[in-house]
């Protein structure tokens, strides 16, 4: 696959030999000739690396390095500088670039040094995706037996090229599970890159998709590729993919069926090798049904299926995303009391994942570094059960709590143990001492 590289210079003889130079090497180059324009090309596309003079009419080059770490933190960064441009150098260093070359620039040197970066960005890419894993496991998604069974399909879904289609309510996190996805597949090193499907209409969607030509319609005054080119070696993820227009998805199964596209206003046949995952919270068979969307797409699309139980249907799944979260949030606790905790459980979380994130940062700001409790979670009173005025369970409350709990998990003390929010010797010594059937 080929890789990204931004080249940076002002001397445009020094950047299209650069640019023949790379591209001979198998390399795609984009080029800039200031830190501005640098910053445009940054903002359109992800690169592997970057080449950047030091010297630009509208700044220093080492300038640019962090809006290189913004776009891709793992990005190889190459410094050229002139012979008495030492201390530059060594500030870019600092700053984050991995190597620097002394002009005149030496063609094999340039080779040699590109490829050394490369390979360091290939380490920190595969450092990133390991802890990227690692936190978006077990924490974020749960530890409920539907959210296994979503993981082990999505475990097939990373070992395949095929198809990914993700339904689920707004704010299961169908996104974190698209990311999860590429990232524990052959493609881990290649981009992600995401298409909203509801923010673009008709034409816009297709421009974005797909790239203009330069005077291909009004406002087009210059050539631009879009995100299947982006995409080509990496994943293309379409988000609420039930948004798209119809006139659209006709055209769209024919570019996952061959893998070809043209920009809009132009002849050339292109290529995108990209893998798909596709995420809606809209029932699909039945927009098959009401005519919005094509049924020879939706089949191509769910090879694969995975959907994504509500929050409010796997509440054992709770207080470990609720740790999780206080802990990303710096939380002195780290816990809640299980009061807290049975009453966040006995919400329906209407906004699932993504309201449970919310509303847990909102608390940890109310409450001032001290301890959380259920008067920091405003709002939710109407909708969760009942929980005693004195902030306290009594033993009535509690001993029904339990029960209801133990009924949840199916007489499993471990599992009523993470729903309850307390440790498993508590609840044993609870269970005992109030005489409750495990039945």
């Amino acid at each position: 696959m080929k890789k990204n590289v931004l080249v940076v210079d002002d001397d445009q003889a020094m950047l299209r030999l650069l640019e023949k130079f790379l591209e001979e090497q198998g390399y795609a180059v984009a080029t800039a000739m200031s830190v501005g324009a640098a910053r445009e090309q940054l903002a359109s596309r992800e690169y592997r690396a970057a080449i950047i003079d030091q010297h630009l009419p509208d700044g220093k080059g080492v300038e640019l390095i962090g809006d290189v770490r913004l776009s891709n933190p793992t990005a190889a960064i190459v410094v050229v500088t002139g012979e008495g441009d030492i201390p530059l150098a060594v500030e870019a260093m600092q700053k984050g670039a991995d190597n620097f070359l002394i002009k005149p620039v030496k063609l094999r040197e340039l080779s040699v040094f590109l490829e050394k970066s490369l390979e360091m960005e290939a380490l920190r890419r595969r450092a990133r995706t390991s802890d990227l894993l690692k936190e978006r496991g077990t924490f974020t998604f749960g530890v409920s037996k539907a959210m296994e069974q979503v993981l082990e399909i999505s475990r097939i879904a990373a070992e395949n090229d095929v198809p990914v289609l993700i339904t689920g309510e707004t704010g299961v996190g169908k996104g974190v599970l698209a990311q999860w996805i590429h990232e524990s597949g052959s493609r881990r090193n290649e981009a992600l890159v995401e298409v909203s499907c509801p923010s673009f209409r008709g034409e816009l969607l297709r421009s974005e998709l797909y790239g203009h030509a330069k005077g291909s319609f009004t406002t087009a005054i210059k050539d631009q590729p879009g995100l299947l080119e982006a995409a080509d070696g990496g994943t293309l993820f379409l988000d609420e993919i039930g948004d798209m227009d119809l006139s659209i998805q006709a055209q769209f199964l024919k570019v996952i069926e061959d893998k070809t596209y043209r920009r809009l206003g132009e002849t050339r046949v292109r290529m995108s090798n990209f893998r798909l995952i596709c995420a809606t919270n809209r029932d699909l068979e039945q927009e098959v049904r009401a005519g919005r969307f094509r049924k020879d797409l939706l089949f191509r699309l769910q090879v694969l299926p995975v959907r994504i139980p509500a929050l409010r249907d796997r509440p054992e799944d709770i207080p470990p995303l609720v740790r999780h979260f206080l802990v990303q949030c710096n939380y002195s606790y780290r816990d809640l009391g299980p009061e807290v905790m049975q009453f966040l459980v006995s919400y329906p979380w209407p906004g699932n994942i993504r309201e449970l994130k919310y509303l847990i940062e909102r608390a940890v700001l109310l409450s001032r570094g001290g301890e959380i409790g259920t008067s920091h979670f405003t709002g939710l009173w109407s909708s969760a059960k009942p929980v005693p005025e004195s902030g306290r369970i009594t033993d009535q409350n509690e001993y029904e709590s339990i029960r209801n709990a133990l009924r949840q998990c199916n007489g499993n003390v471990v599992e009523a143990a993470k729903v309850l929010g307390m440790s498993q010797a508590t609840l044993y010594r609870r269970i005992k001492k109030m005489n409750i059937s495990t039945n």
